[in-house]
């Protein structure tokens, strides 16, 4: 069956996204256009912990409406309505038995395999019943397929959705897809994962989901970079020193070592999530706040990476990862990498970029930290104590703060460490922020892709990465251990010291809290 397309009616609805100028032309919905959303793999993990949560926040908000949307489950599981209701209501939180048990009332579960048409006709039946009993005399549907799904059955789906699910081609409306890291392992899987989904489905269709980019500080750094004076001068290779993108896990792989092995630290946090965040933190000012005009100069600074260096990257292994049992004896997968991407261009030639990531570590956060460079003429000898550094805390305790010099209260001239605070939990704790899949899911119904890998921009992360990955897996590259609960290996502090990165002895940030006031 042939799609309809994938444009829709703009609309000045209740849920408008910004008052920005630019972003008044995303397609919104409009209140008579009937809304079906698919959730593949409805009885897995992914689904019951955020898909269906991530909907029912949206539904708690008023952007979902009963009298327009319906939620479909589908998955292999032979299970009822009110069996899939029952397996998803404990994850709903925050709301009364009752607003739970109105939402889970438009969720309906639809039984079949991921790679023959019987389960997908059965399917579009219940989509189009949907569709007629809302009296939708306007002929325009939208649909809306979350693939919480392996990637390894993507082309199959994809494949059955594009032949027994479109928006049909006699309505107005669109069909919409979103996908689930990772895409690929290397540059030609993902090349040819893009091919195989690229022949079904045009890139307006397609929504590649990092749900790093729906979290409220990285949807931040747009704004703090291009929208203060303050930082537009200082954003270079003259003022910055070194800027540090960290992920850092307590746990380990807690029973999924054998999955974790197929992938490692790089695969699975570095080459999608923390390069998501670099691009932002090192992109060019882009034309506007149009989703393909961001995504331009997203591309263009990968672009411009140059290849990893061995010498720059400390790989490690925890103690105890074999221990599992699904996991080889003789695996080299690294649990923890630390490793600098150099960007040649003029703003940033000769600043190191380090990405760390790591599980089994003696902290749970992500955080970017920008370090400036000593201030010249240092009058005060304090040097020692720090420098400038810019940090924005990503989770948890989500916060901005800027680390000062100055001076120390009381008679004399002594010089500390202290910061100017930005905590969101203090300045806006009257406000909640949402959830990165509702955010992104609100995003994929209005027809609003600047959250979203493109295709290109996916190529070029996999370019970067591909080399290193390859000599990883040939054990040219080795996994250093190290005990959990610590830092990761020391070679790792070591390489951040010879990049440049200067560690603050004796300060810490305390996140400010109202017992305070």
């Amino acid at each position: 069956m042939s799609g309809g397309s994938d444009e829709s009616s703009p609309s000045s609805g209740r849920a408008s996204l910004s008052s920005l100028s630019d972003l008044n032309d995303l397609e919104l919905s409009s209140e008579s256009s009937c809304l079906s959303i698919v959730v593949l793999g409805a009885s897995g993990d992914l689904a019951k912990k955020k898909t269906f949560p991530a909907l029912f926040h949206l539904f708690q908000q008023g952007f979902l409406q009963s009298g327009e949307v319906h939620i479909f489950g589908y998955a292999r599981s032979k299970i009822s309505d009110e069996g899939l209701r029952e397996r998803i209501r404990g994850y709903l939180k925050g709301a009364s038995d009752e607003h739970v048990s109105e939402f889970l009332q438009l969720v309906t579960y639809v039984s079949g395999s991921y790679d023959s048409g019987e389960g997908f006709e059965l399917l579009n039946n219940a989509i189009s019943e949907h569709e007629t009993s809302k009296n939708n005399t306007a002929g325009s549907s939208r649909r809306l397929f979350y693939l919480a799904l392996p990637p390894s059955v993507y082309p199959s789906v994809c494949k059955m959705i594009r032949s027994y699910c479109m928006n049909p081609s006699s309505h107005a409306g669109w069909t919409r897809v979103i996908v689930e890291k990772p895409f690929g392992k290397d540059l030609d899987s993902a090349k040819e994962l893009s091919a195989q989904l690229g022949q079904l489905f045009n890139e307006k269709q397609l929504y590649r989901i990092d749900h790093y980019l729906g979290k409220e500080l990285v949807q931040n750094l747009l704004v703090l970079r291009f929208a203060n004076r303050l930082f537009l001068p200082l954003w270079n290779r003259d003022n910055i020193d070194n800027v540090q993108i960290v992920f850092r896990e307590d746990i380990g792989t807690e029973g999924r070592g054998g999955y974790f092995d197929q992938y490692g630290i790089i695969r699975d946090i570095i080459q999608n999530h923390l390069l998501q965040v670099f691009c932002l933190v090192a992109m060019e000012k882009p034309v506007s706040l149009k989703p393909e005009h961001i995504r331009d100069e997203k591309v263009k600074v990968l672009q411009s990476v140059i290849p990893i260096k061995h010498d720059e990257v400390v790989l490690g292994q925890y103690d105890g990862y074999k221990d599992d049992s699904t996991v080889p004896d003789d695996s080299n997968t690294p649990t923890f990498a630390s490793l600098v991407l150099r960007v040649h261009n003029e703003r940033w030639d000769g600043v190191p970029f380090i990405l760390k990531a790591g599980k089994a570590l003696n902290s749970r956060k992500a955080e970017i930290r920008v370090q400036f460079k000593d201030s010249p003429g240092d009058i005060f000898k304090c040097k020692t104590q720090g420098r400038n550094e810019l940090v924005i805390r990503l989770q948890p305790s989500e916060s901005m703060y800027m680390k000062l010099t100055v001076k120390k209260p009381g008679l004399e001239m002594a010089t500390e460490q202290s910061e100017l605070d930005l905590s969101y939990g203090l300045r806006y704790r009257e406000v909640k922020i949402p959830e990165a899949y509702e955010r992104l899911i609100l995003d994929t119904i209005r027809g609003d892709q600047q959250h979203f890998v493109r295709r290109d921009e996916l190529k070029a992360a996999w370019e970067i990465f591909t080399p290193l990955l390859h000599d990883i897996d040939d054990g040219k590259v080795k996994s250093l251990p190290y005990t959990p609960g610590t830092r990761g290996p020391p070679e790792a502090d070591e390489l951040s010291k010879r990049m440049g990165y200067m560690q603050t002895y004796g300060y810490v940030w305390i996140p400010p809290t109202l017992a305070k006031i």
